[in-house]
């Protein structure tokens, strides 16, 4: 009896050792962008929408984001709140006249996302987000489908 108590003990330490031992977001609901083991928040923001019979443009201030990285892959982990992970899409932005936008077409199709995304389970509430394709140098934004709400980040 002993020995079955040791191995049901061992077996259940060895499940508790995949957990997730990485960095977490100190804020929910903000995807961070992982350099390492550094965590870097992505610029929150509210598009401002304007449309046109098939066109909604959706737009930010500023010509370029205070969030930055390197990688033509980025990943984000994100804890969860009210935001679902597999909601996220990822947008290209044009900087147009000091602001960064995205026009979203019902006609016509162009290079301004939205990109695949893969999002993995990390832990109870915890996702790690990846670009599932290399994407360009430029201006870009993670954003629930369906809402305004918009994360920028740059790639250069």
């Amino acid at each position: 009896m002993r020995y079955v108590f040791s191995f049901l003990l061992l077996a259940t330490l060895a499940i508790g050792a995949d957990d997730y031992t990485g960095p977490r977001p100190p804020k929910p609901d903000v995807p961070y962008l992982v350099h390492a083991s550094n965590l870097v928040p992505t610029e929150v923001a509210e598009a401002q929408q304007e449309g046109k019979k098939d066109d909604s443009t959706f737009s930010v201030p500023g010509a370029a984001s205070s969030a930055r990285t390197p990688l033509a892959e980025p990943i984000f982990l994100l804890r969860s709140e009210k935001i679902k992970a597999d909601t996220l899409e990822l947008y290209r932005f044009e900087v147009k006249g000091g602001r960064r936008q995205v026009t979203l077409s019902r006609k016509r199709k162009d290079n301004s996302g939205p990109f695949h995304l893969q999002v993995t389970k990390l832990d109870k509430d915890l996702y790690r987000v990846e670009a599932d394709e290399a994407l360009e140098n430029g201006e870009y934004s993670l954003s629930p489908s369906g809402s305004n709400a918009v994360f920028c980040f740059q790639i250069y």
